[in-house]
């Protein structure tokens, strides 16, 4: 049986950076963030070319060994055949090991533009199929289900396969992000966390959990009250200290903030006219940025756009 055939043409994906959890939503929550990595990928007649930019430049892997490079393997598996050569260009301005998404980035930049490169691989892998890969390559659905598709997701496994909703965020947030200069391990933040928790912290990150989809929808008023979390950010505080501080002070005075992911990023939500007002809480240790929030997840751009 014949591979599939490949676009001469080379292709540009867009993907964003993305920030988990938002507090209570623990593994299932996502929101997309417009900060951006950029990847345009040409088939070529034989090889591999990587070429990187930006962050992750200096220690990245230019082979076989880079995520992205690995996930369009995995689609191309999926899609019945690799290519006999590949040419890729990476832009990366997400920041590594901060939070904020970006192996999920590479992941979905991947299968976005190994799909987009094979004639015929939109309908050979849906965004179902497409969601359920990123998954599975990640291990967890919240951060690839938002970067794929923007916007506010709900994401979680049924009967093996990742599953996600996705809800608008209201007009009215505006996030703001507080990043520091040291990385924390998505790992190693796992590796605080118990193995069981009190039932009342549980049941009090399950109302707030359901009031976070109605104040990140269309109440955010109520953000300060929906983003209480008592499941994971107190038992991470120790591997980011001034991480935990800055949420603490945010959140007396009355911002909503939570740390983004595994941290230790912090991503406070505000509106239009007081969002710039939040930087002065950055101080010395933290680069913080007021962001948009994107709306339309991993996108095929033309390549001059």
């Amino acid at each position: 049986m014949a591979g599939p055939a490949f676009r001469a043409a080379a292709v540009r994906v867009r993907v964003p950076a993305t920030s988990a959890n938002l507090g209570p939503g623990f593994d299932a929550f996502g929101l997309a963030l417009g900060l951006y990595d950029d990847v345009v990928v040409r088939v070529a007649e034989s090889g591999l070319s990587v070429d990187i930019a930006g962050q992750g430049a200096d220690t990245l892997p230019r082979d076989e060994r880079h995520l992205l490079v690995r996930s369009m393997r995995a689609a191309f598996d999926r899609l019945g055949g690799q290519p006999r050569g590949l040419e890729i260009v990476c832009a990366n301005r997400i920041p590594h090991g901060r939070g904020l998404g970006s192996s999920s980035a590479a992941i979905c930049a991947g299968l976005v533009a190994a799909r987009a490169v094979t004639i015929g691989g939109p309908a050979a892998l849906d965004d179902e199929a497409l969601l359920a890969l990123a998954s599975e390559l990640e291990g967890h659905p919240d951060n690839v289900a938002a970067c794929l598709r923007g916007g506010f997701t709900i994401a979680w496994t049924d009967e093996d396969a990742a599953r996600a909703v996705t809800l608008e965020p209201s007009e009215q947030v505006v996030p703001v992000v507080f990043i520091p200069a040291t990385e924390v391990l998505t790992e190693a933040a796992r590796g605080l966390l118990p193995k069981t928790v009190p039932l009342a912290d549980a049941a009090v990150n399950a109302g707030r959990s359901a009031l976070l989809v109605e104040a990140l929808t269309r109440r955010p008023e109520l953000l300060l009250a929906a983003t209480e979390d008592r499941l994971h950010q107190d038992y991470r505080a120790s591997a980011m200290p001034d991480s935990a501080a800055l949420v603490g002070a945010l959140r007396a005075e009355g911002i909503p903030a939570v740390i983004s992911g595994a941290g230790p990023t912090v991503l406070a939500f505000s509106d239009a006219e007081n969002a710039d007002k939040l930087l002065q809480f950055a101080g010395a240790s933290f680069d913080a940025h007021r962001l948009q929030l994107d709306r339309t997840g991993a996108t095929v751009l033309p390549l001059n756009a």
